[in-house]
């Protein structure tokens, strides 16, 4: 009788060897997006109908800005994990090779664009 965990018996099994660590990586993001989504619509909630300079003050605290910037990167991480999940079962051969390479480069570039966009408001 084994004593091993069904994620310990799971690991580097499957066509690519990691598919264990992908299951636990989005686990972990869905649960953090969990907790920063509410958080990010109360925040973004009380900034909405000021004007540009309220909303300059209100980014400008620390609490508002940090919450946003997690909330933007740990949703395009995750919207990355998903499509390349969904690149690796419906597209093969070369086509999956250029989807995947162009889907990471838009949602970490839409990420960057995010983050860049609340550090110019909170600095």
């Amino acid at each position: 009788m084994s004593y091993l965990t069904d994620r310990k018996r799971a690991t580097g099994l499957g066509s690519a060897k990691s598919g264990a660590a992908h299951h636990w990586s989005m686990t972990i993001s869905s649960v953090a997006l969990l907790v920063l989504i509410p958080l990010f619509v109360f925040t973004f909630g009380s900034a909405l109908g000021g004007t540009y300079e309220e909303i300059l003050a209100y980014y400008s605290r620390p609490f508002p800005a940090i919450v946003a910037v997690l909330t933007i990167a740990v949703t395009f991480k995750h919207f990355n994990g998903g499509v390349q999940t969904l690149i690796e079962d419906y597209v093969h051969g070369m086509a999956q090779k250029v989807s995947m390479i162009v889907m990471t480069c838009i949602s970490y570039g839409a990420a960057a664009v995010g983050i860049f966009a609340i550090a110019k408001l909170a600095l």
